[in-house]
């Protein structure tokens, strides 16, 4: 033995191969170190008593499990709990637990900041520093379900970043979370969420793992959307429509379609009949959310409003109207600065 390994970063396979070449161990054993990490979620090698002595002592050398490290937790109000993480570099992410009831899902990040700066999140207004890795992309899932003593039942790529900017990565966390021999997820409980990456859309249709999707949409115009999203002016909003239409001939998989909601920018009843006449025939579920406040506002901007209840449920009405199956949704953690398009990493 002799080259150090991160093991969060490994698929299966990958851990078949180190197992067996690197180490000259036999197969079973990289099932083993699996079940400890991803079952057991036990870190700590010298704790893996199933292994002899003698491999535990050379396996402390040869194989790293980093997960991150847990810098503050705070618990809103609702339950729902937000965590700063901070990675082996220093750098410092934010996700997100929730809890509703009979089971629970994580919100992870896929990036440390995000490039995107669209005006309604926190995030972007960060800046970027770089992607994550799988490993760190998993080691967030696997970090909140030791901390809770519970395996958690869902997960959404809505943290921290665009998933599709990152989705080598994102693809082979998908992968970890999936298989059997690993953290067994069910790809049905696995979501991810993108502002409008149309390469990344039509790849997913291809993807072998049948995850769900969710678009952030944000505004039925390209004029608005692209004020409100600079990524519109490169994947517009007709092309990604057309990518969308594309994702569901290819999987019969229902999108999500997310809509933040602010106050006399796209809450007219004229943009939800822009927007009910773009998504006709797509046969997607709209998630219609209060805006959540976001703090430290750069010189010179202008801060946005949420749009009030009775112009959401007007709107919410309009689309039901024309055949746009839609609901609002509930609010949770935005006391804690955990709800939709507040998560920055800091330490306030």
């Amino acid at each position: 033995m002799n080259e150090s390994v991160n093991a969060l970063d490994l698929s299966y396979e990958e851990w078949i191969e180190t197992s067996v070449t690197q180490w000259k161990l036999p197969r079973y054993r990289a099932d083993q170190l699996c079940q400890w990490i991803y079952d057991k979620k036990v870190f700590n090698v010298h704790e893996m008593t199933n292994l002899s002595k003698d491999l535990r002592e050379k396996l402390v050398y040869e194989l790293m499990i980093l997960p991150p490290i847990a810098v503050r937790e705070d618990t809103s109000k609702d339950g729902t709990k937000k965590f700063l993480w901070q990675l082996y570099d220093g750098e410092r992410i934010e996700s997100v637990l929730l809890s509703h009831g009979s089971h629970t899902t994580a919100c992870i990040s896929s990036q440390v900041g995000c490039p995107l700066n669209c005006s309604f999140c926190a995030t972007g207004k960060s800046g970027f520093t770089r992607n994550l890795s799988a490993g760190e992309i998993v080691g967030q899932f696997l970090a909140m379900e030791k901390r809770m003593g519970q395996n958690i039942n869902n997960v959404v790529y809505m943290g921290m970043g665009e998933p599709f900017l990152n989705s080598v990565e994102v693809f082979k966390s998908i992968r970890i979370l999936n298989s059997q021999k690993m953290r067994n997820l069910g790809a049905r409980h696995i979501t991810i969420s993108t502002s409008g990456v149309v390469p990344d859309i039509l790849e997913l249709a291809d993807f072998p793992i049948p995850v769900r999707l969710s678009v952030s949409l944000h505004a039925p115009n390209d004029a608005l959307r692209s004020k409100l999203m600079p990524v519109n002016r490169k994947h517009s909003l007709g092309s990604l429509i057309d990518a969308l239409k594309a994702y569901k001939d290819k999987t019969g998989e229902r999108i999500t379609i997310e809509y933040v909601m602010l106050q006399k920018v796209n809450d007219e009843p004229e943009h939800a009949y822009e927007m009910a006449a773009i998504l006709s025939g797509l046969g997607v579920y709209v998630n219609l959310i209060p805006y959540n406040p976001i703090a430290l506002l750069q010189p010179g901007e202008q801060g946005l409003q949420r749009s009030t209840t009775d112009r959401i449920k007007e709107f919410a009405a309009i689309l039901a109207k024309l055949g746009i199956e839609n609901e609002i949704r509930k609010e949770k953690g935005t006391d804690i600065d955990a709800a939709c398009g507040q998560l920055r990493a800091r330490n306030m």
